[in-house]
């Protein structure tokens, strides 16, 4: 159980330093060219961020051997801040579009931000999945909701990159905004399979992946 807790440090220690990396230049890149959504992915960034370094120390807590009762602890916090995290971004998303379709805002393009997206489409899957093998486990309801947020960056870096693209090719300046909707479908489930796991301190398996199994 220690080894696998020490593998989950190690795991979050990469998504923490990716995060930060991933926010600042995103949120950077989209002041820059007055992109709604772009800044929105960098502000998820910064919300896993968030949850990755309550993962950290969740899992540093194991990893030291403390007792089961204190590690019981931590898991119970670290899992209702994922699920708070999860929500914020639903929300977030949310209004962030509705504003981007009313204002007609049009951005400019962003090479750094399609470099970015382009780099968080083929990374976050490979972490989410590893992710979730530790989150079976250890039996965390925290650390299988991380996944579904890195799953979730993965999903909004691929709709960034679309909008971005389409935006940049075609003068789509709608494009970002409507795809990033589609993105909710994906959300809105893998969010209450985050909140049921927080609720009874068990990890859920909403993806019917094999993989969540071991």
């Amino acid at each position: 159980m220690q080894r696998a807790a020490r593998a989950g440090v190690r795991i979050e220690q990469i998504t923490v330093a990716w995060m930060t990396v991933e926010a600042a230049l995103s949120i950077g890149a989209g002041i820059v060219a007055h992109s709604l959504l772009l800044v929105a992915f960098g502000l998820d960034s910064g919300i896993e961020l968030v949850t990755a370094s309550i993962l950290l120390w969740r899992l540093s807590v194991q990893a030291r051997g403390a007792s089961l009762e204190r590690v019981e602890v931590a898991e119970r916090r670290s899992a209702w801040v994922v699920v708070v995290a999860l929500i914020g971004l639903i929300v977030y998303i949310i209004g962030s579009v509705g504003i981007g379709l009313v204002t007609q805002a049009r951005p400019d393009t962003s090479f750094i931000g399609l470099t970015v997206a382009a780099v968080a489409v083929i990374g976050m899957p490979i972490l989410a999945r590893r992710k979730r093998q530790l989150a079976a486990q250890l039996d965390s309801a925290a650390l299988r909701g991380d996944a579904a947020c890195s799953m979730t960056c993965a999903a909004m870096a691929a709709t960034l990159f679309v909008g971005l693209a389409l935006n940049a090719l075609f003068g789509w300046w709608w494009a970002e905004s409507v795809a990033a909707l589609a993105f909710l479908v994906w959300l809105i489930p893998e969010t209450r399979e985050a909140l049921e796991g927080a609720r009874t301190g068990k990890a859920a398996c909403a993806c019917g992946d094999d993989d969540c199994h071991g």
